[in-house]
């Protein structure tokens, strides 16, 4: 698969997970459907792996970094996630989760010594500014204030453990371990540790014998999980965070659009500001303008004027 088509089976994908995620609350705990979720998304690619023939063999060492994927990449961060989305739109998850850009920039710091720019304070403030624009009528129309405050916190935690998720997938891309594998055991890994949380906390595994909890259950696991995970963190390893970072700036729109249609989602003038703000901080942050032609142009200018 080339690298246009990785990208766009991600953001597509991922753009569409988010009104997915609605049709898995309801009867069944949120931390048992994400333990559903993993558990066969896993199964999948335990089977291709072996199927394929695929080497399963690691180090403790390659284990343990790959326990750590799991829990924070396939664990706290759907388990935060699932839960703030019973609190606020879906569309306005997505549009939150890209928040994932400035962690990742914040947590690249402090566990891997690299500078944060200037120009991601510049795209932070744009976001932080589109993100208030875009939730401001939420909260003063909104019943339940509260709710909405702790869907906020959720779906911003759930993005610290994704960043933080990411960060350990790179270290075990580093160590040359196959997406598939490291996958594979890393979504095991986490619905087998959430599903003894699960049973210690007194949840019931319940399950929702409908069209649209197997069938969400089903897209979720084999398209969210093993076919956008796998495609992304292979287009990462092809050509580097940076510009796989556009996945970012697609599939909020693409949630967006979904949530129009399915969940009534009504645009504001408010709300399409916000958005083309986020966007735009997050192209800042990303570093994308420096691939633009004025700015280009510019560059050059002034490299001519200061050689004079």
């Amino acid at each position: 698969m080339n690298n246009i088509s990785l990208f766009l089976v991600s953001a597509l994908i991922w753009g569409s997970t988010w009104i997915m995620i609605t049709f898995q609350l309801g009867e069944v705990e949120p931390l048992v459907s994400v333990v559903y979720r993993f558990f066969l998304a896993s199964t999948i690619v335990f089977s291709f792996c072996l199927l394929t023939k695929r080497s399963f063999k690691f180090s403790a060492k390659d284990h343990k970094l790959i326990f750590i994927q799991g829990l924070l990449l396939f664990g706290f961060n759907y388990w935060a996630t699932y839960v703030g989305i019973t609190k606020i739109n879906s569309a306005l998850a997505a549009i939150l989760s890209t928040s994932i850009v400035y962690f990742n920039v914040i947590f690249a710091r402090i566990f891997l010594a690299e500078p944060i720019k200037v120009e991601v304070i510049v795209g932070a403030t744009i976001g932080v500014v589109g993100i208030v624009l875009i939730f401001m009528p939420e909260i003063e129309i909104g019943e339940n204030k509260d709710a909405t405050w702790y869907g906020i916190g959720l779906i911003l935690l759930g993005s610290v453990f994704a960043s933080l998720g990411n960060i350990a997938s790179a270290k075990t891309q580093r160590r040359k371990i196959p997406v598939l594998q490291a996958n594979a055991f890393g979504m095991g890994y986490a619905s087998l540790l959430f599903a003894t949380i699960a049973i210690f906390s007194g949840y019931q595994f319940t399950f929702e014998m409908t069209f649209e909890y197997v069938g969400s259950l089903i897209y979720l696991a084999l398209f969210g999980s093993v076919l956008a995970f796998g495609a992304f963190l292979t287009l990462l390893g092809r050509i580097g965070p940076d510009k796989a970072g556009y996945v970012t700036l697609v599939y909020p729109v693409v949630a967006m659009v979904l949530s129009t249609f399915f969940e009534n989602y009504i645009w504001t003038t408010e709300g399409l500001i916000g958005l083309v703000a986020i966007l735009i901080g997050n192209f800042v942050a990303m570093g994308k303008y420096r691939n633009l032609a004025l700015y280009q142009k510019w560059k050059q200018s002034q490299t001519a004027q200061s050689t004079r």
